[in-house]
């Protein structure tokens, strides 16, 4: 249907390929120069006691939102499916009417509970900053 296009759409990703690449080579090389350029000028004493190891003390709690958020998930998937279950024979009409419904269910159901695990995996947090500050 659109055969007319593929061809010069082809070619151009190709030559932007090309061309991030060279981008690539270019700026690295032109970094590398800076920095042989900086490393001339400024000695080394200048850095004395200045560099350190980064601390990593600093809890991340990108596990306990992803944990959180997939067990919502789940659960609102649960919910639905039981919701759907239970409201089958009770929803009269046609099949369209039924599968709008349920559709209409299990999005309500993953976004509702996905957004409930995500403020209790926030409130968790809360309370354990609040606890490592005092």
């Amino acid at each position: 249907m659109m055969d007319f296009i593929s061809i010069p759409l082809v070619v151009g990703i190709c030559i932007a390929g090309v061309y991030g690449l060279f981008d690539l080579f270019v700026r690295k090389k032109e970094r590398l120069a800076i920095i042989e350029k900086m490393s001339e000028k400024i000695s080394s004493i200048a850095f004395d006691g200045k560099l350190t190891m980064p601390s990593f003390n600093r809890f991340s709690f990108s596990a306990l939102k992803v944990g959180f958020l997939m067990a919502g998930i789940g659960l609102g998937l649960l919910v639905a499916f039981f919701l759907h279950i239970g409201l089958a024979d009770i929803i009269e009409g046609n099949e369209w009417y039924r599968r709008e419904i349920a559709s209409v269910l299990y999005g309500a159901s993953v976004l509702l509970f996905g957004g409930i695990g995500l403020l209790i995996a926030f409130i968790i947090e809360i309370k354990i900053n609040k606890k490592d500050k005092e």
